[in-house]
């Protein structure tokens, strides 16, 4: 919790009062007004951290949308322990674990000390990625699909270098891409669809999909995608961290210099990057051809 689980501030703490003898049992106790205050507390707390958050991403959105061409120089230090517990309280809590074998309730608890030393390990450099847990669920066509499940504090930070990128990224992505993105669903894609067949002349539709793409992208390329928008040295190399972690199947690490880590929080952001690059850019342009070829 964020005032420290396992931790009081008096010795008063609520109880069940000794039922007497010939009297009814005892009504339910009611929550003792320390556990309110806590309560209330940590909930002015988030509300505090989001809006700290909000502000600053949306002074970052700002420029982005007016700035086309901007390349930001400045963003790591936006990666605040305001962002990063935000980030933590926005993750699955019923998520699997990855190679850490850490899962969000056992990382809730004493959460501002571990917060506060993550932040402080991320800033100083000495922050590390781990590999993350390869985990197969199965294809629709009977095959599987490789997913690669990040520890939990790698979440954290992702999720948190995610915030910042999106309020980038979001300015940029076309009109008509809707996988993987905030308040963006499938289900939108379809609508769009529909209403496109129905208010407009078609005579094709044209139903593609890369294979393997999270697997296969460069990531060579991927960097220098990331570079068209983002400056800031010590934000790619943290993305690199995440890149270079590699993935642990049966106790065996394979690192490779293909992929995003299908499964990971910062994955269908950096994917989308790709995408986006490319249709922007085309064909024609020199500096891009075929990130995802092998």
């Amino acid at each position: 919790m964020l005032n420290g689980r396992g931790k009081s501030d008096s010795a008063i703490v609520a109880g069940k009062p000794t039922n007497k003898a010939g009297q009814p049992a005892a009504e339910s106790v009611e929550p003792s007004a320390e556990a309110e205050g806590n309560a209330s507390q940590q909930s002015t707390r988030r509300a505090q951290d989001r809006e700290s958050v909000s502000q600053a991403l949306e002074r970052i959105r700002q420029v982005a949308r007016q700035r086309k061409k901007e390349r930001f120089t400045s963003l790591f230090h936006h990666i605040s322990v305001e962002l990063l517990r935000v980030a933590f309280f926005a993750l699955k809590r019923d998520a699997a674990p990855g190679v850490d074998g850490l899962t969000w309730q056992d990382y809730e608890a004493d959460l501002d000390r571990k917060i506060e030393d993550l932040h402080a390990r991320v800033h100083r450099g000495a922050y590390r990625a781990l590999p993350s847990r390869r985990h197969y669920i199965p294809k629709a066509d009977g095959q599987q699909r490789p997913l690669a499940i990040a520890a939990l504090e790698d979440k954290i930070v992702q999720k948190a270098a995610c915030a910042v990128l999106n309020a980038i990224y979001e300015e940029d992505f076309l009109g008509f891409s809707y996988g993987y993105r905030p308040k963006r669903s499938q289900h939108d894609a379809l609508d769009a669809l529909i209403t496109g067949i129905h208010c407009t002349k078609v005579n094709y539709i044209f139903d593609a999909d890369l294979r393997s793409f999270f697997d296969s992208v460069s990531q060579q390329w991927l960097i220098r995608f990331l570079k068209h928008r983002i400056n800031d040295t010590r934000m790619l190399r943290l993305i690199q961290k995440w890149l270079k972690a590699g993935v642990l199947e049966d106790g065996v690490l394979t690192v490779s210099d293909r992929g995003t880590g299908q499964g990971s929080v910062i994955s269908p952001l950096l994917a989308n990057v790709t995408c986006t690059t490319c249709l922007i850019s085309g064909p024609s342009d020199g500096d891009i051809v075929r990130p995802w070829a092998t």
